[in-house]
């Protein structure tokens, strides 16, 4: 079984930050409860104001699911949508080396 390696990129509006960050802060706290999650830590970029990604490291697929079907990423989602410059990036891949 492969871990599964994830980055998702976010873009808030700067007028919002305050709300996004205690948005993204309860995200992070619960999700690095959850079974199977390795590593979820939340990086700003330093040259963007607003900009933030999630690096997320998942023991499995599975897990993976588990975590898209939880009930405070679904609450992080529809809180955080009206806070966003633009869409959520997300990136998925398997480490090659």
């Amino acid at each position: 079984m492969s871990k599964l390696y994830i980055v998702a990129l976010f873009h808030f509006k700067e007028n919002h930050l305050t709300d996004a960050l205690e948005l993204l802060e309860k995200l992070v706290t619960e999700t690095r409860k959850e079974d199977g999650c390795l590593q979820y830590d939340l990086i700003e970029e330093s040259e963007n104001k607003g900009v933030f990604f999630l690096m997320e490291l998942w023991e499995s697929e599975a897990h993976h699911r588990e975590h898209n079907a939880s009930e405070h990423l679904a609450d992080f989602r529809k809180a955080a949508a009206p806070l966003f410059e633009s869409s959520a990036e997300v990136y998925r891949g398997a480490k090659l080396f």
